[in-house]
């Protein structure tokens, strides 16, 4: 059995296909109404490479929620996500999590993410300006592939995506040893199976591909909404000193650090959780100073 998560259900992006979302209304205000009712801030979750909605953000989901409204989709390939043909492309996922705000009728949204979640988040805001009113950008970076090693290996992946079974195996292996600690109960390493049998793998392995051709280094510099990075100063997957070189290439960027390793999300969600509440609650006071506030929905 898995933990407690916020309602779900499939969404159809027309044109598109299908996705699965979770949805938080957001806390209740004095009256007693939803504060999602008059203008709460939408904040849009986007998981990292692997993972899907869940298995990244179950730790977060309520924390997050008593101050927002809050939506979180399988990206495509991932999970119940969107599923394709076509070879992954970073771009198809981030205009997918458009379209996502299009049929829920949100006009703007912070834009949270974790990972590849992050160079997601940060496309994301170069494709769709208008649709994002803040970044937290969590555990991730604006390259991920900068040594001739590190291309092979995303290459590597984009070359398996479509040839042995047995890599999907490795891929699960791996993501499960950051998602739960070994001592964790047989149900909860259940629950991780199962999540990861819903991805689509030759999908996923392209995604990685994607995320190592992934490079915002070039255009980082023009972001222009408030932006929180929270930084995993023990990470030994996506090395801090590229967290924190991103962060100083967007323009007053605030950084807020974590002592955890990259799967600090769901392992040590006591030192990661309340960072990441402060860093969206700031990101989305700021927004509101500027006059950019993340509105639940189009007026």
């Amino acid at each position: 059995m898995g933990p407690s998560l916020p309602p779900g259900r499939i969404v159809e992006l027309p044109g598109r296909g299908t996705t699965f979302v979770r949805e938080i209304d957001g806390p209740r205000g004095p009256s007693g109404r939803l504060s999602g009712e008059h203008g709460a801030p939408t904040i849009l979750l986007l998981h990292g490479w692997t993972a899907n909605a869940d298995l990244n953000w179950f730790s977060s989901y309520q924390a997050l929620g008593e101050h927002f409204r809050v939506v979180a989709l399988d990206l495509r390939g991932h999970g119940r996500g969107v599923r394709s043909w076509r070879p992954f492309r970073l771009r198809d996922a981030v205009d997918d999590a458009a379209a996502l705000l299009d049929v829920l009728g949100i006009e703007r949204a912070i834009a949270v993410g974790y990972s590849m979640g992050g160079a997601a988040a940060q496309l994301l805001w170069r494709r769709h300006r208008p649709r994002v009113s803040g970044l937290v950008l969590c555990a991730t970076s604006s390259v991920f592939a900068e040594t001739e090693r590190e291309k092979r290996l995303f290459l590597a992946m984009g070359a398996t995506s479509l040839a042995s079974r047995a890599t999907p195996a490795v891929a699960r292996r791996a993501v499960a040893s950051w998602i739960l600690d070994r001592r964790q109960d047989g149900a909860a390493v259940e629950w991780v199976a199962e999540e990861l049998q819903r991805n689509d793998w030759t999908a996923v392995l392209g995604a990685g591909a994607a995320l190592g051709r992934f490079d915002s280094r070039s255009w980082l510099g023009e972001v222009d909404v408030p932006t929180a990075v929270v930084l995993t100063r023990f990470d030994r997957v996506v090395s801090p000193r590229r967290q924190a070189a991103m962060a100083r290439a967007i323009p007053g960027a605030v950084v807020h650090e974590v002592d955890g390793d990259h799967g600090v999300v769901a392992l040590q969600p006591g030192r990661f959780v309340p960072a990441l509440v402060r860093a969206t609650r700031q990101v989305a006071a700021r927004a509101e100073a500027a006059g950019r506030p993340a509105a639940s929905s189009r007026s």
